[in-house]
């Protein structure tokens, strides 16, 4: 394949072979703890490919595109994963898997981000606050939708019984602020294209989309049909599956790229990559779910438990606080990926 190097050529061949060997798995009947764990693994490299081919079309676009693509199609494996979900009635896993997406991209991914970068600056990363803000913006936003109907549906008042109606306006809402915040984020952080010839060509790179999108659906499909059946024999709850093991595989990508810039000393890029995933979650990627959910006999709603609906205000208030000055320590990093690992724990035991 033209344009690629050893090591993109070595990690295709692993992905399509992880793939396969899930779907072998499947359909000779394997236990649901291999097709679990197999296709949770395929289910990382199917986003790392999207993530690669979309880079590989943005080259001739410029940056800013380029980042927006790759945060939205970079969550074409969760969307699968969701919606089969959804068509599964497994509320729980799809309710869980966006949440978890947002505390691993904004606790646990963030701070090893900042951590490789702070390391990288000599003690402190520092980066443009701007994106940093906007992002805390957003996500306030969409709690605040979620904490008004959490307790809304706690004290059961009036409103709880019109869950489905008022997420579906609020859904209409937080996409309306996206797109009237992503048209000016494009407009201030337009550059012109790259000059040099794109490395990648265009066709292979619309043909790695298109496969990797397909090959997401079917394994997202066989992976939401093993849960039932893993979670009992493995001893974990859908809870934890969703919040942990769904979003961790879902968000490789961004573990994997944010880290490599930050230690590359490219402190922007870095955190460009997990802010504007954190971003498309909160008030693109839930409030379509939620949408979507609307031609689906199971409902996804925005009313989570109230442990999470604190996690969440804590987590949009710890970004904001962490990142809003536009630098942040080695120490703050590790804060952020300690608040994530004490969620975790307590979602095992959910």
């Amino acid at each position: 394949m033209a344009g690629l190097t050893g090591r993109e050529r070595g990690l295709l061949a692993g992905v399509g072979a992880l793939t396969a060997i899930t779907a072998a798995l499947q359909y000779a009947g394997a236990t649901d703890v291999a097709v679990f764990i197999v296709a949770a693994g395929a289910l990382a490299g199917l986003a790392w490919v999207v993530s690669f081919a979309t880079e590989a079309v943005g080259e001739r676009f410029g940056p800013a595109l380029t980042g927006v693509l790759q945060s939205t199609l970079g969550n074409l494996p969760e969307l699968f994963v969701v919606l089969f979900a959804i068509s599964a009635g497994e509320l729980v896993v799809a309710q869980y898997s966006v949440l978890g997406s947002i505390f691993a991209n904004a606790l646990l991914v963030l701070g090893l981000v900042l951590m490789a970068g702070a390391r990288k600056s000599g003690g402190v990363m520092r980066f443009h606050r701007g994106l940093a803000n906007d992002t805390a913006t957003l996500l306030l936003l969409a709690v605040f939708i979620i904490a008004l109907l959490g307790l809304s549906n706690s004290v059961g008042d009036r409103a709880s019984r019109h869950q489905v109606a008022i997420s579906a306006i609020g859904a209409v809402v937080l996409l309306a602020v996206y797109v009237v915040w992503l048209v000016s984020y494009l407009r201030a952080g337009r550059q012109p294209p790259l000059r040099h010839a794109p490395r990648v060509p265009l066709r292979l790179a619309i043909g790695l989309l298109a496969v990797s999108g397909v090959a997401a659906a079917f394994v997202s499909d066989w992976f939401v049909g093993a849960i039932d059946g893993a979670v009992k024999a493995l001893g974990i709850s859908k809870e934890f599956t969703g919040l942990v093991i769904v979003a961790i595989a879902g968000n490789a990508v961004e573990n994997v790229v944010g880290i490599t810039l930050a230690a590359k000393g490219q402190n922007d890029l870095a955190i460009s990559v997990v802010k504007n995933s954190v971003a498309q979650i909160a008030v693109f990627l839930f409030p379509a779910l939620v949408l979507l959910s609307l031609f689906f006999e199971t409902r996804l709603t925005f009313v989570v438990p109230a442990v999470y609906i604190g996690a969440l205000v804590l987590t949009a208030l710890a970004m904001w606080q962490i990142t809003g000055d536009g630098e942040a320590e080695y120490y703050q990093g590790l804060a952020l990926v300690g608040f994530y690992a004490i969620l975790a724990v307590l979602t095992f035991y959910e």
